[in-house]
């Protein structure tokens, strides 16, 4: 039974959230402020968690920021203002994905069973293949590890995931749907900008120059692809 750590200072949308994941057989962990999101994630090790931006003390982004410097667990944010940047900031510090409030809780929780869904198979095989070997770069599927120049490169899960999907195709062009799908596990309801976000922070790592991609290129209007040929 999948574990779901729901955070949110209104009392209402948790009882609710924790009706509807309930009702499909997660086992659900409530905290009503930062401090004990932090704590219950700690102690409860919880598959997602659900986190409320506008929380009193320590805030959603400060919550995400802490869990991201040690866990890759997912984690859908939920924010009132609707605005852009609440939710591109939200995702550069890790988030998997958005939702505004108000909400269609049935929705939220579709949300939740496809991203599990994703996390717990998995996009890549092992027993396909096990290092890509790029020139300078080497990007070792089994073990989680990425060096360029004989240099470990610190990703998080879903940075290595992209990276390791498109080095595995080079030459393909992946939209930002099809991305979404492969790493995020849905299609209907995730923002593109998910996928923008990790690129942009996948050249800052991985590029020489990040503002003259040589790695993983743009196909505008498209999407994005990993360069073909060895000497990249």
């Amino acid at each position: 039974m999948a574990k779901v750590l729901v955070v949110d200072d209104e009392k209402t949308i948790v009882k609710g959230l924790k009706f509807g994941l309930e009702k499909e057989g997660y086992e659900v962990v409530p905290a009503y402020d930062g401090e004990e999101a932090l704590r219950l994630f700690a102690a409860e090790k919880p598959d997602l968690i659900i986190l409320d931006l506008m929380l009193p003390g320590v805030d959603g982004f400060e919550v995400c920021r802490r869990l991201r410097k040690s866990s890759d667990v997912p984690i859908v944010m939920l924010t009132a203002r609707g605005e852009d940047i609440d939710k591109i900031l939200g995702l550069e510090l890790g988030a998997d994905d958005y939702v505004t409030k108000p909400f269609n809780p049935r929705e939220l929780v579709a949300r939740v069973k496809a991203i599990l869904r994703r996390a717990q198979s998995g996009v890549l095989d092992p027993a396909q293949m096990q290092v890509i070997r790029l020139q300078e770069m080497q990007i070792d599927l089994l073990q989680h590890k990425v060096r360029v120049k004989n240099k470990e490169v610190e990703l998080t899960g879903k940075e290595f995931a992209l990276l390791s999907l498109l080095a595995s195709h080079p030459g393909r062009v992946f939209s930002r749907e099809q991305l979404l799908e492969q790493i995020w596990g849905y299609d209907y309801y995730g923002d593109a900008r998910t996928v923008d976000v990790h690129i942009r922070h996948l050249r800052e790592k991985l590029e020489q120059a990040p503002g003259s991609p040589q790695l993983i290129l743009t196909v505008w209007g498209v999407g994005y692809k990993f360069r073909e040929g060895k000497n990249v």
